[in-house]
């Protein structure tokens, strides 16, 4: 869930091409997030922090309880220690920072397929 349409439409085209995932919802955001994630079925979330409505870590505690097959992982511009600490107690999977760990997360959605 990434408010920045410039950011989605590279990275869709991208986890599509580098780790054959298909994008099947995105949102701008809490509500839509969180409506998404009941609807649709999901495996994985790629979740920002700064939404244009709201806080990514507003989702990630709405959705602590979800199933285990589904992970959540934080693409922030401000993945410092306390963000990564904060997200993953709040029950993230995973924290890539966007701008030095991108290919962090691309071998990370690979083996998730």
């Amino acid at each position: 869930m990434e408010d920045s349409a410039t950011i989605r439409e590279t990275l869709i085209p991208a986890m599509h091409e580098l780790a054959d995932i298909d994008v099947v919802a995105t949102a701008e955001t809490v509500i839509e997030a969180l409506a998404a994630s009941d609807h649709c079925e999901w495996r994985l979330m790629v979740l920002d922090l700064f939404l244009k409505e709201g806080s990514g870590l507003t989702v990630l505690e709405r959705l602590r309880h979800r199933s285990p097959q589904q992970r959540i992982v934080v693409l922030t511009n401000y993945a410092t220690a306390d963000i990564r600490e904060r997200c993953t107690r709040l029950g993230a999977n995973a924290v890539f920072d966007k701008s030095t760990e991108l290919d962090a997360f691309f071998d990370d959605c690979v083996q998730l397929h």
